[in-house]
């Protein structure tokens, strides 16, 4: 029976198709979320009405209105949040702009649906493509950051008020055994002592 190859890496075995969906899902989730908190909380202030017009239409999102322009800024602001689950959730920077436009793309069907016909205001337009690009602009960035920032092996810790035994260029000479003084062998077969050459030994 032939052997089966092992998957390459980056294959789907990194990335299993359940996982990219649960990952899509409380991503979009999210972005609904986060909306709706904000669009409630800005109707509350300005003594509106709330209702779900305001978070699926896109025929709320109008230039000529106060509350439109209140409600572009409720979703920029809803994308800068969604940058932080991008790092927390995705952590791949070649990953963010699929995921950012996904969620995106989702949102334009959702309120597609939900208007029973396609957008058709500029803003709404305009808005998606710059929330689009802050998504995938700062995603990028932070995944990047997240990804090239040093890693650490664990070094050991000094305490404070206590003095570390031979300290570092003693212990580096003890090690390699290089320097003068006294120190251990490598193989730790004991002690041993550096003396300088005679001139009668070089010849040797």
């Amino acid at each position: 029976m032939p052997r089966r190859r092992p998957p390459r890496a980056g294959a789907l075995a990194d990335l299993p198709p359940l996982k990219i969906l649960s990952q899509i899902a409380m991503l979009q989730a999210a972005w609904y979320v986060v909306a709706t908190v904000m669009i409630l909380f800005t109707s509350l202030v300005a003594g509106q009405a709330f209702s779900l017009d305001l978070v699926l239409s896109w025929r709320s999102l109008r230039g000529d209105t106060t509350v439109g322009w209140t409600l572009g800024l409720c979703w920029l602001l809803d994308s800068l949040v969604l940058v932080i689950l991008l790092l927390l959730l995705v952590s791949r920077s070649k990953l963010v702009p699929d995921f950012a436009l996904t969620v995106h793309f989702l949102h334009l069907l959702v309120t597609s649906l939900y208007a029973r016909a396609l957008p058709t205001h500029l803003l709404w337009w305009g808005l998606q493509a710059c929330s689009a690009a802050l998504m995938v602009s700062l995603g990028i960035w932070a995944c990047r950051w997240r990804e090239l920032r040093p890693m650490s092996f664990g070094k050991a810790k000094e305490t404070p008020g206590l003095p570390v035994e031979g300290g570092e260029e003693e212990g580096v000479a003890s090690l390699w055994g290089r320097g003068r003084g006294r120190g251990r062998g490598r193989d730790g077969a004991g002690a041993y002592e550096m003396v300088g050459m005679k001139e009668g030994d070089e010849g040797v």
